[in-house]
């Protein structure tokens, strides 16, 4: 695995409910983030990808599992004794307006974290004055509230403020799910060209199957904590075989809104949640291709065709 950035082994990440429920966020996951690569992580609200993320950060500890940076286990180490490898990782968050300290001017919260990690003046100003040119931002700006940019001038910041301490790995948080249409594809393509610059290795979380599929090399599809359906994102939107990929997809929006309703997949039944979580397959209750198995047996992750892998009862002996 040399060429793995990130990796996490059955992470899982429980919540103990006022001491009698309790709320598995993320049961479970295994995946592996390779170097330069936009790795897309996709679900409803709920399903346990920003907890993901988090865990993968050390913004949360973990219950169970392993989190591996660049080939050593940052599960359980103090953050104290992980703080180098912890400036190589940053997160981007999705609302920029919650980022940054709304009493501080924009100047102090971006050295901040450089100061934090012993750079010195010339350094922070070297680094500012070039991510300034690539964001489109000036130093006037950085002079600037929080409160007296917009949402898409600040989550520039933001990915500045990301990228300012040369990370190995980057966790962005629904970036531009906040953010007008408009603005959201001027802060895609500049992450796409960032990434070029910079070598990006990213884990893209988003609720927007077309966002990812236009940024992502690799995808992965969550529901209630576990993942259902991973692969080379080509591969995925070639042929989804879930049929909980199948539904998010035909809920995306149609120019055409006569072929939006022609291929419209409309699930039924009650949305589960991680307290009460259903036996069997978790999708079974919304299922319209559920089977008497789906509802007693767990479907384990298997490789369909060659690195494209789908946990459902409909594959167990290969494609259909």
């Amino acid at each position: 695995m040399n060429d793995c950035c990130m990796q996490v082994k059955d992470l899982k990440k429980y919540y103990q409910f006022r001491g009698k429920k309790t709320l598995k966020a993320v049961d479970g996951v295994n995946l592996s983030v390779e170097k330069g690569s936009l790795f897309g992580v996709v679900g409803e609200s709920g399903c346990g990808k920003s907890t993901l993320g988090k865990c993968m950060m050390r913004l949360v500890e973990i219950t169970d599992g392993q989190v591996i940076f660049e080939g050593e286990d940052i599960s359980r180490q103090p953050r104290r004794t992980i703080l180098p490898r912890l400036r190589r990782m940053q997160m981007v968050f999705q609302n920029p307006y919650s980022s940054f300290n709304p009493k501080l001017k924009l100047s102090y919260s971006i050295r901040e974290a450089c100061r934090l990690y012993g750079m010195d003046n010339p350094e922070i100003d070297s680094r500012v004055d070039e991510l300034l040119d690539r964001i489109s931002l000036t130093r006037d700006d950085l002079g600037r509230f929080p409160h007296e940019l917009s949402g898409g001038q600040l989550q520039r910041f933001a990915i500045a403020r990301a990228l300012l301490l040369d990370p190995g790995f980057i966790v962005a948080d629904e970036p531009v799910s906040a953010l007008d249409v408009s603005v959201q594809a001027q802060i895609l393509n500049l992450i796409m060209d960032l990434r070029k610059i910079y070598g990006i290795t990213m884990l893209f979380i988003s609720h927007d199957l077309t966002v990812v599929e236009h940024v992502c090399d690799e995808i992965a599809i969550m529901y209630l904590g576990v993942i259902v359906e991973t692969g080379k994102t080509t591969a995925i939107f070639s042929e989804m075989l879930h049929p909980y990929s199948r539904a998010l997809m035909s809920a995306t929006p149609e120019v055409d809104p006569l072929k939006a309703r022609a291929g419209r997949v409309l699930l039924t039944g009650d949305i589960p949640t991680a307290i009460d979580i259903p036996g069997g397959c978790r999708f079974h209750p919304r299922c319209p291709e559920c089977m008497a198995e789906c509802r007693e047996i767990q479907p384990e992750l298997r490789e369909i065709r060659t690195g494209h892998f789908v946990a459902c009862h409909l594959y167990r002996d290969g494609l259909r």
